[in-house]
């Protein structure tokens, strides 16, 4: 099987283990925006993005340091043993400490000390099974990666559907049952992370196993070098956790008290539209982390990653171009509830810049290759200071301009991974020059990007411009990319 045939179809796989999930998810969407007032929707996504950034402190980098040393070292058993003891400790001695200071973590949140008790939970819960799904991965199992993280979604939409829709029709109906005992009334937010527990409970379950089957050994000389590598990525981490995340939190506190909670909520579902994008990154990076690694040392790399770059490009500009064209369809599908339509202006800027994103991934390869993770660390950190500068200084501006603070947030999000991958550029072509066909690349980014802004600021549900567009563009890919294409097709 030819080298992008390979890595086709380990993307194709990991992306099922991916989409999937993510397409259920997707439809929690609609069903909070439809039973959840903009105000609720907008409390239950600030605790969500709380969520994040200790989902990212609780990894601390060592999955992407299991890659790398899983890759590199000759005992592979030591890499496994050491970083999942690691990560259990770690977490075990996270949860302790946080459960006895709920209370000061609930006053400085500003989140009811009940939610914060479900969100400590569900976050050990899942960094205990983030070495073992690294290692389905690393040996090669992408099918019981992907049943399992399927299973995991399937059973969070199932209590989800049952909580918020069925239980109190049952309650109503049969109210000394015994699954009436279940209800409580204007409890919505807390069967939400209830059903949260039981999923990642049950995924931990499945996953137990590699618990009881380690011998425990720690290799404290190893441990010392992947903490070297990976804690510069658990900052990069951090970073990237602002530059998606931080917007809400501070939304929720620089507007004023009586709107913050429904701004946040309104932006939060019209963000959700992005998803399409967030699924084809996210796919991407899973398949090709692992990737680029086993082929570092590949005297063609670099080529490599310069072609694999170049039809990222191209079909990230596709689904750009694809979801804002349809996006007022979209919105119809994923957003019932019309008083969540105020913020559809942001989608556009959303998409792109989570696209940017995924061009920084493909760019920023050069600094895990050479072991340099500490100058990725300073361009997330870069990228946070936007993120960070321009919220506080656009979400009052936006506001008093009737344009909702949510508009500086998007503002803020776009600049900050276009920063980040400009500076990775930069930096890469010094430290590992990658031949990328920047002119090829720009054509097609910039198509699409003037394409997108035709079709919705200008012709904004006028299908009869915007579906020409998208036409012209699939010939433009076409006319410029057929030889390249039939090569790569009839490669062995």
């Amino acid at each position: 099987m030819g080298l992008y045939k390979k890595l086709f179809k380990q993307t194709a796989i990991y992306g099922l283990a991916t989409v999937m999930p993510r397409m259920f998810s997707f439809l929690l969407v609609p069903l909070y925006t439809n039973l959840l007032p903009k105000e609720e929707y907008g409390k239950v996504s600030i605790i969500f993005a709380y969520m994040i950034f200790f989902n990212v402190i609780l990894a601390y980098g060592m999955e992407t340091a299991f890659f790398r040393f899983y890759n590199n070292e000759t005992d592979k058993k030591s890499v496994v043993e050491t970083t999942t003891v690691s990560v259990f400790w770690t977490t075990i001695l996270f949860l302790f400490p946080a459960l006895l200071f709920r209370n000061a973590l609930a006053s400085f949140s500003g989140i009811d000390v009940q939610y914060i008790t479900y969100t400590l939970w569900i976050l050990v819960l899942d960094a205990l099974v983030i070495i073992p799904f690294s290692k389905l991965r690393a040996f090669q199992k992408p099918m019981v990666y992907a049943v399992i993280k399927i299973g995991n979604v399937v059973v969070n939409l199932s209590l989800n559907i049952f909580f918020l829709i069925y239980l109190p029709k049952i309650a109503a109906s049969n109210p000394s049952g015994f699954l009436s005992s279940l209800y409580a009334e204007n409890f919505q937010i807390g069967y939400i992370f209830v059903a949260n527990i039981v999923a990642s409970l049950l995924t931990f379950v499945v996953l137990s196993p590699d618990y009881f089957s380690l011998k425990w050994n720690f290799d404290f000389s190893l441990w010392k070098r992947m903490i070297k590598y990976g804690l510069p990525i658990m900052v990069a981490g951090i970073a990237f956790a602002i530059n998606e995340q931080f917007d809400k939190i501070l939304l929720g506190k620089l507007l004023p008290a009586n709107i913050a909670d429904a701004q946040v909520g309104v932006y939060s579902a019209c963000y959700k539209l992005g998803l399409f994008m967030v699924l084809y990154r996210t796919a991407y990076t899973l398949g090709i982390e692992p990737f680029f690694f086993s082929h570092a040392s590949n005297e063609n790399a670099p080529q490599t990653y310069a072609t694999i770059t170049k039809y990222f490009v191209i079909f990230g500009s596709f689904i750009l171009l694809t979801v804002i064209v349809f996006a007022d369809i979209f919105k119809y599908l994923m957003i019932r509830d019309s008083s969540y339509w105020e913020a559809m202006k942001v989608v556009p800027l959303i998409i792109l810049a989570n696209f940017f994103l995924g061009i920084y991934t493909n760019l920023s390869v050069w600094y895990k290759l050479i072991d340099k993770t500490h100058i990725g660390a300073y361009i997330s950190i870069v990228g946070a200071i936007v993120t960070l500068v321009l919220n506080f200084s656009l979400i009052p501006i936006m506001q008093e301009k009737g344009n909702g603070g949510y508009m500086g947030s998007a503002i803020a999000t776009i600049a900050a991974y276009g920063t980040m991958m400009l500076i990775s550029y930069i930096l890469g072509n010094k430290y590992y020059p990658i031949p990328y066909d920047i002119k090829k690349i720009s054509a097609y980014l910039g198509l699409s990007i003037g394409f997108s802004i035709v079709s919705f600021y200008y012709f904004r549900e006028n299908y009869f411009v915007g579906i020409p567009l998208l036409v012209i563009f699939l010939y433009f890919i076409y006319h410029n990319e057929k030889e390249t294409l039939k090569r790569i097709i009839k490669r062995k």
